[in-house]
């Protein structure tokens, strides 16, 4: 008998599966009431100390907590997708299902966002009413706060899959965030930094935006060449790590 040709299939959806992924990971952080409140605890305390001791700084530091913020959001997502996989093993039902893993990794980073918006929302608040910034400031805040999540959740969720031990990423995501936010100027001025470290601490993605911002604020002097060098930076390391992270989604599917 002839046989009927085979009718053409077509590739499965990139992001199948996103809203769901998304809604679930929301409803999930939604929950955990006292982790939302308490995530800028420590950039509230800082605050204040600047706030009494430096005030001059306060602009800086205040804008700062705020990259600080977006910055620390990807451990949260490292966390959760480590929780995920390692503690309840719920990676291999969501691998098996239809759904794709970059629906996976982009829902469960956007459900951290959301969540965590209302609190990072306070320092703007604060901001708005405190520091006299140019428009340009407000306009490029977004998008400077946007990749700087970008690099912190693909990075956060790469790293998430080499532990087998919450305990171990505990401490070394604390490490990690914590270095990277606070060590380099993200809460003081990027003037104060040595000029021969000058160029890799704006090669940085949270000292970077941060920089930006201070030349904006004008509490920091920036050439030309360098604000060029930090956006293309930042829009590139951004870019990349969101589709590095994508492909090691998918890579990590083929390996399961």
């Amino acid at each position: 008998m002839r046989s009927e040709p085979a009718l053409p299939t077509l590739p499965p959806a990139l992001f199948r599966g996103l809203g769901a992924f998304f809604a679930t990971e929301l409803r999930v952080q939604l929950h955990e009431r006292m982790a939302i409140v308490t995530s800028i605890t420590v950039q509230v305390v800082l605050l204040i100390f600047v706030r009494i001791l430096a005030p001059g700084l306060w602009s800086v530091a205040l804008f700062g907590a705020v990259i600080f913020s977006f910055f620390t959001l990807g451990q949260r997502v490292l966390n959760e997708a480590a929780y995920i996989r390692v503690d309840h093993r719920l990676n291999q039902l969501y691998l098996a299902s239809p759904l794709t893993p970059e629906s996976y990794f982009l829902g469960l980073s956007l459900g951290v966002l959301v969540a965590y918006l209302l609190p990072i929302g306070v320092l703007v608040a604060v901001a708005v009413v405190t520091v006299p910034a140019p428009a340009i400031l407000w306009v490029a805040l977004p998008f400077l706060a946007l990749a700087v999540f970008a690099f912190s959740a693909s990075i956060g969720y790469i790293v998430s899959t080499q532990f087998r031990d919450m305990r171990a990423i505990w401490s070394y995501a604390s490490l990690l965030y914590n270095f990277f936010g606070v060590l380099p100027p993200v809460f003081y001025p990027v003037g104060d930094v040595p000029s021969a470290v000058r160029v890799p601490v704006l090669l940085l993605p949270p000292s970077g935006a941060s920089a930006l911002l201070q030349s904006f604020l004008g509490t920091a002097h920036l050439t030309g060449g360098e604000v060029a060098l930090t956006t293309l930076a930042l829009a590139v390391e951004s870019v990349g790590a969101l589709v590095l992270a994508m492909i090691w989604a998918r890579r990590t599917v083929q390996e399961a």
